[in-house]
């Protein structure tokens, strides 16, 4: 997974994305816990579109992607919007910074890029290291079922100049991995189309597996809900959320 002109194209191909329901769902889990939050660390930061609104609230926000070019324009993004976040350019499975924080997030399906259980147990691990006792840890990843049923095997595509793009997707069924196969079509200045490719892997979890992990490293689980509201996941569920606490 490279993200480096994807990155810059990002925030265009993702402008439909729900990080307002995101939010929401956020302060929803504040009020729900009683939880008053002064420092947050967005992990998979991504360009900031978590990142930038939290810390325009007041709150002492870090951001750790694992793409400099994603964390180029977070940074651009947060100058403009007048507002201080700390970027760092960290791998999530190696998370390692010099101060706990009282909140932590992985948003937007972050945690469906880890591709090895191990890997999330060494992420969790890691998140429940950098938390404050009784701080929260929030997260969301995409269900078995979506993978399975929405992914699989299935293609999309816009034709929109200046920006027009393929993708297909292909699912292993033994190793529950979705290749996510992006090929894109940018018009430059003198009508020309430039053409890149991009290849993205995401692997799906069990849900009782994700809860055994988080167990397993000392977190109380709060809360596992599906689709950004407070309901319990069921079969059809397309992404799972989940609360838990240090």
């Amino acid at each position: 997974m490279s993200y480096q002109k994807f990155a810059y194209l990002y925030d265009t191909l993702m402008q439909d994305a729900p990080y307002d329901q995101w939010l929401d769902f956020f302060e929803q889990v504040l009020e729900k816990f009683h939880h008053h939050p002064r420092s947050i660390l967005d992990v998979g930061c991504g360009t900031g579109a978590i990142s930038i609104p939290l810390a325009q609230k007041g709150l002492q926000v870090i951001g750790v992607d694992l793409s400099e070019d994603m964390l180029a324009v977070a940074q651009h993004k947060s100058q403009e919007a007048g507002v201080s976040v700390h970027w760092v350019h960290q791998d999530m499975t190696q998370l390692s910074l010099p101060s706990t924080v009282d909140t932590i997030l992985c948003f937007c399906d972050s945690i469906n890029y880890i591709l090895e259980e191990k890997l999330i147990l060494a992420t969790f691990q890691n998140i429940y290291n950098h938390l404050e006792e009784g701080g929260l840890f929030l997260f969301d990843c995409h269900s078995l079922f979506k993978m399975e049923h929405i992914y699989a095997q299935n293609t999309y595509g816009v034709l929109d100049a200046p920006l027009t793009y393929l993708w297909q997707c292909y699912y292993d069924q033994e190793e529950q991995v979705v290749d996510h196969e992006l090929s894109f079509f940018v018009q430059q200045s003198d009508g020309k189309y430039e053409r890149f490719d991009e290849f993205h892997q995401q692997k799906a979890y069990h849900e009782e597996k994700l809860k055994e992990m988080l167990l397993q490293v000392g977190f109380e689980i709060l809360q596992v809900s599906a689709d950004f509201t407070h309901d319990i996941p069921v079969e059809s569920s397309e992404r799972l959320f989940f609360v838990a606490k240090k």
